[in-house]
């Protein structure tokens, strides 16, 4: 949904990783140069042990929308770039301000 704001972003389903445990999505990110943007803490926990790469924005929301995250998202997408963008930063926690 923000091809445009980030080119050639993919879903874990359209790379055949949508039944990958979370360590094959990892070492994929990183071997593919992607980040990962997930509402899963397991993500977290990789980035803390393993540093980057791959980045990690972690979506700390609890049960949200598919709306509702688009709309933070699309809320944080400068954020989100610049942390794409800056050196050795492994991770990006964006929470909903009800979720602090």
């Amino acid at each position: 949904r923000f091809g445009a704001e980030f080119p050639g972003s993919q879903h874990v389903k359209f790379v055949g990783l949508d039944t990958a445990t979370d360590w094959q999505v990892w070492n994929y990110a990183r071997q593919n140069d992607f980040a990962i943007m997930s509402k899963d803490s397991d993500f977290h926990h990789l980035s803390f042990l393993h540093g980057a790469p791959p980045k990690t924005i972690w979506l700390r929301t609890g049960n949200a929308s598919v709306a509702s995250l688009l709309l933070l998202i699309a809320g944080n997408l400068e954020h989100i770039a610049k942390f794409l963008s800056a050196g050795s930063e492994a991770l990006l926690i964006i929470s909903r301000p009800d979720h602090a």
